[in-house]
This record gives C-alpha cells, sequence and structure tokens, in this order.
C-alpha cells in the first residue's frame, strides 16, 4: 500500500470542498471494499477524506418516505425496527450480503459504491478494461464462472456484488446525492452503470459530488409478501451465484402488482421490469411464474463456465415467486 494523506471532516459541504481541492483523493467511511482495493494496488489515492463524522446516519420516515443516511451502517439498517417492517426486503438482503463483522463497518453509501470482486480486476497482472481501460477483458475467454449474463458487453463482463443494491432497485429507491451548489436525486436503477466501453466508470456519481441519503416510498402492500433468496456456494458469506428480490401485491390469488430484481447476473442490479408487467394482474401460478422467468431471461447470454446460470436464473425466479406468493 502506498502513503497516503489523511484528513478527517465534519460537515458534507467541508468533505466537497476537501475533494474538490485534490484530484488524488478519495472519501473513505467504513472502508471494507477501499482499503483491500488499495492494499492491492488496484485504488492509489494520495489523500483519504475521512467521512465518518458526517450527519448523515439518519433513519427516518417522512411523507410516505423512508430516508436511509448514507453512513448508516449496513447492521443498524438490517436491525431497524421501521425497516424490518416497512422494507422487509431491504432488511433480508443486507442480512444476506456479508458477515456481521463487515455488515457493523460497511455504510449504506459505501455498499452502494463497491467494486467487482472478478478475480481478473483483482489481479493486477491480468488483463482488464475496468482497472486499465484498453487492456482486455480476461474473463470473456478465461474463468467466468462468477460472471454476467446480461448487459455485458466486449469489454467486461464482471458482475455487481451488492445485495443491498438488488433490493433498493426493486423497491424504486431513488439516491439522493450533493454537490458543492445543490442536491440532485436520480433513480436507483439508473445510478449504476452497464459497462458498453466505458467499464471502468461504475456508475453516474461525478467528481466532486458526495452520496448523502438514499428515500424508498412505503409500499404496505408490497412489504406483506417480500422475499430475497441468494444462492451461493457456501451459507457463510459468500457473493452470489445468482440472487432475486420479489415483492407482490397480492388481492387474494391475484397479483396486483410486482417488483423484481436480480443480483449476481449484471454489471449493475438487474430490474426484471418486463417480468413485472407480464405478472401484473395474472393469477399467482406455477406456469405463470414459469412464463415471467421466461420473459426476464430475454437477452441472456452464458461465457462458458457461466452458462449454468441460464438454467439457475430462471429457476430462482420461479422458486421465489412461488414462495412469496405462498404457493409453495
Amino acid at each position: 500500500m502506498i502513503n497516503f494523506d489523511y484528513v478527517k471532516i465534519s460537515s458534507p459541504k467541508s468533505a466537497i470542498d476537501a475533494l474538490n481541492k485534490d484530484a488524488a483523493s478519495m472519501f473513505i467511511a467504513g472502508g471494507t471494499n477501499l482499503v483491500d482495493l488499495m492494499k492491492r494496488g488496484i485504488e492509489t489515492p494520495q489523500k483519504l477524506i475521512d467521512i465518518t463524522n458526517l450527519p448523515l446516519k439518519q433513519i427516518e420516515e417522512a411523507d410516505g418516505i423512508i430516508r436511509i443516511g448514507a453512513l448508516a451502517l449496513n447492521s443498524t439498517v438490517a436491525e431497524d425496527e421501521t425497516i424490518m417492517k416497512k422494507l422487509p426486503l431491504l432488511s433480508m438482503a443486507l442480512k444476506a450480503g456479508a458477515s456481521p463483522q463487515l455488515r457493523n463497518m460497511a455504510t449504506t453509501g459505501g455498499n452502494m459504491m463497491q467494486r467487482t470482486r472478478c478475480t481478473y480486476f483483482y489481479d493486477t497482472t491480468m488483463p482488464c478494461n475496468k482497472r486499465q481501460p484498453g487492456t482486455g477483458c480476461g474473463a470473456l475467454k478465461g474463468y467466468n464462472r462468477m460472471h454476467a449474463i446480461f448487459g455485458t458487453s466486449e469489454n467486461c463482463i464482471a458482475v455487481h456484488p451488492s445485495d443491498m443494491c438488488v433490493a433498493l432497485v426493486a423497491l424504486d429507491a431513488k439516491v439522493v446525492i450533493s454537490n458543492r451548489s445543490s442536491d440532485r436525486r436520480i433513480h436507483f436503477g439508473d445510478f449504476h452503470r452497464l459497462p458498453g466501453t466505458t467499464p471502468d466508470k461504475d456508475n453516474n456519481l461525478l467528481r466532486g459530488e458526495l452520496i448523502t441519503s438514499v428515500e424508498i416510498p412505503v409500499n404496505d402492500a408490497l412489504a406483506k409478501n417480500s422475499l430475497y433468496i441468494k444462492v451461493r456456494d457456501r451459507a457463510s458469506y459468500a457473493f452470489a451465484l445468482v440472487s432475486v428480490a420479489a415483492a407482490l401485491d397480492m388481492d387474494g390469488n391475484t397479483i396486483k402488482d410486482a417488483r423484481l430484481a436480480m443480483g449476481g447476473v449484471a454489471h449493475k442490479p438487474w430490474r426484471l421490469t418486463s417480468a413485472e408487467n407480464f405478472l401484473k394482474g395474472k393469477t399467482a401460478s406455477e406456469e405463470n411464474f414459469k412464463m415471467a422467468a421466461f420473459v426476464a431471461m430475454k437477452g441472456a447470454k452464458g461465457y462458458g463456465q457461466n452458462n449454468f446460470k441460464l438454467k439457475m436464473a430462471p429457476n430462482t425466479i420461479v422458486e421465489t415467486l412461488k414462495t412469496v406468493s405462498g404457493l409453495s
């Protein structure tokens, strides 16, 4: 790890000013991802701006919106009574996402900003367009068992590692972002990027901006039937091979509304809008769930070692929908 300067900031404005003054600086909060990247020489900031003292740890509800501060710990959010009651999908995803030790350090904003765990990204001796643009994608014809089946490009087939973000995209969350002069809100589904020709850009956060909170609309009907299923290699802390976040608004056996998203399958949390639209007004049945999964898999592509996801993903969608609807 290189030597670096360190400063601790006490206000959002001071944090943004400090970032703008030094092009080689980065924010740090829990550091559960950034410190690893620095140890491996993937990130090399000359200055770390510690933002853990900023007043951004709130979890509050007002006007049908739950606001979660960017520095709220994953463990705090997962166990919060309001979150468990009104956003159980988010609580389930967070508890599936990491070990208790990591959840006690990781923050909401940091979780959103974490980078892929692709082995080629972490190995600085291997080609990786995400780490070093123009060098190629080692995973395309290499070891790609954990990699994406949706939204890929010839430049990158890495997946986004977060479980929390899968729930947030399904819940129609918005990200609140501050700069020196104003705030802006961006739909969660638009925050992260697909690789395209710029796989080194993970998200649409601009230089000089700070994530301050996440806003999630309360929907009591969807909260009643929510489930997060994560398929992984071992039951303890592991990244998803495939995960599914589902929430259904049921009227008897009829699906009035649906929210579906997947993890472990794309460079960003993958919202299944077409499958949601298919399910609206349908009866909860295995046949309809299989058809929804078929619709959801349109455009999926395997790269050899991850071809099993082409079967695992729809099967997980069906199993999640059967369980959350009470069919199984």
